[in-house]
């Protein structure tokens, strides 16, 4: 239980800021470079690497190195079981 509240709690942090869910937004369509990220959202290459860094800590983005360029891209495999795993805990909540 411990260890779900952690990851939910990253997951929260995570998608609780405006920027960060706008990258998320922008990373539904497809992967995308820091670069492509920095024209969607706006803000500078330092900031969206600093929130691409939080994010990939709470496992929410993965990485991938295409020759010179790095893509990232949602983890959705992470994501669909940590809110899978959330779901199966409240339902034995409610049970109880």
């Amino acid at each position: 239980m411990g260890d779900l509240c952690d990851k939910i709690n990253k997951f929260g942090k995570s998608i609780g800021n405006e920027h960060r869910y706008r990258i998320l937004q922008s990373l539904i369509k497809g992967p995308r470079t820091v670069g492509e990220l920095v024209d969607t959202i706006g803000l500078s290459q330092p900031a969206i690497s600093q929130h691409l860094r939080t994010l990939k800590e709470a496992e929410l983005v993965v990485d991938e190195r295409k020759g010179q360029e790095v893509y990232y891209s949602l983890n959705t495999e992470h994501t669909l079981a940590l809110l899978t795993a959330l779901v199966k805990d409240l339902e034995r909540s409610r049970k109880k």
